[in-house]
């Protein structure tokens, strides 16, 4: 054993970054890496940082939650997603059509999975050609008329019982693509 801890990178999503509600990007970069996260890194202005941490995931979590709060007053939740999974989230979009059109296709990253009932409800709402699944705690949706026309994202959080944060297909593409190339 070399005695070195091990190192896990993992996309940070912001939720309700945008608006009334930023958070810059150089300053939490800064912050973060002042905290003693590695590989600090953020893309576009919308809540989505990239990091290695030798803590677990939960410990990460708290970690910057408690750096966000303190530092910039953010108190909205913040969403961790270990880069594996984010790579499985990718491979596994059921949508790959949907995928040559990348501002129609969304992934919701969910506090908890929902139960089967409130997917179904949420599912039942679907129209024009909107298509949505739900994988434990990640939720596509193929939004074909635009995420701003569509009255799905709104209840999302409210019909399947948990808090979720979504980015459209490109960002999560990007965010994949930077976490692949920390060392």
């Amino acid at each position: 054993m070399s005695g070195k801890s091990e190192r896990h990178v993992f996309i940070v999503l912001f939720r309700g970054v945008g608006g009334a509600t930023q958070l810059p990007t150089a300053p939490l970069r800064k912050a973060l890496g002042e905290a003693g996260f590695g590989d600090v890194s953020t893309y576009i202005n919308s809540g989505n940082a990239i990091l290695s941490s030798t803590l677990g995931s939960k410990q990460t979590h708290a970690r910057i939650a408690e750096i966000v709060k303190r530092k910039f007053g953010f108190e909205k939740d913040v969403m961790l997603v270990e880069r594996n999974h984010w790579q499985r989230i990718i491979r596994e979009n059921p949508f790959p059509d949907a995928g040559n059109q990348p501002t129609t296709m969304h992934v919701f990253v969910l506090a908890k999975a929902p139960d089967r009932a409130a997917v179904e409800a949420l599912s039942a709402r679907a129209v024009g050609g909107e298509r949505l699944e739900v994988r434990n705690n990640v939720l596509y949706l193929h939004v074909p008329d635009s995420f701003c026309v569509s009255k799905l994202p709104p209840v999302i959080d409210r019909v399947l019982g948990t808090v979720s944060t979504a980015r459209n297909w490109r960002t999560v593409q990007a965010l994949g693509k930077m976490a692949a190339e920390v060392g």
